[in-house]
């Protein structure tokens, strides 16, 4: 309850931040968005596309934004579900942080089900949690745009980009995914 709480605000200071960034976009807007955050990984994940080939289905959310005031912190986004190539489902994100913090912040993630079982989980959900439901790992890459082939393996490997390319030490536990209508 108090997580779920604190969640709420956090996304509740998203909207108040930066409130003309937070709107829900239609189905078409999102699926753009999606082409060209695919594109823009293509052009800094060397393999990229073969990682995506292998996937059982890619999650992207092109556009998640994370606001911070003082102590609490919120991030929120819009994505779609890719199976084949396809758009399946439409998805948003949600978290929130505690610890200092000021500003607005734009990034991109790209989340790889590797496994069918991993996928199906996520599809039959109402409330998907990262690291909850499933452990994912989130890959770096070298300047020249190789990944840490350790990681690999991994039921659901996780790219999070933003405009000056691959972010570092980050994390998606307790990540909220939550299946939207478009």
């Amino acid at each position: 309850m108090k997580r779920t709480i604190i969640m709420l605000l956090s996304v509740l200071i998203c909207w108040t931040i930066a409130p003309g960034i937070t709107k829900a976009a239609s189905a078409g807007e999102i699926d753009a968005s999606v082409d060209a955050t695919l594109a823009s990984f293509y052009n800094t994940v060397k393999d990229g596309k073969k990682l995506v080939a292998s996937a059982k289905g890619v999650l992207v959310f092109p556009s998640v934004y994370k606001a911070g005031v003082f102590f609490l912190g919120g991030e929120h986004g819009e994505g779609s579900l890719r199976m084949n190539g396809r758009t399946v489902d439409y998805y948003s994100t949600t978290s929130g942080s505690f610890g200092w913090q000021l500003g607005v912040q734009k990034k991109a993630i790209i989340m790889l089900f590797m496994q069918d079982d991993v996928l199906n989980n996520l599809r039959t959900s109402s409330n998907w949690k990262a690291g909850v439901n499933a452990s994912v790992a989130v890959i770096t890459a070298g300047l020249d745009g190789s990944v840490d082939t350790e990681k690999l393996n991994k039921p659901i490997i996780a790219f999070v980009i933003d405009q000056k390319g691959l972010m570092y030490n980050l994390t998606l536990e307790g990540t909220k995914i939550n299946k939207i209508r478009k």
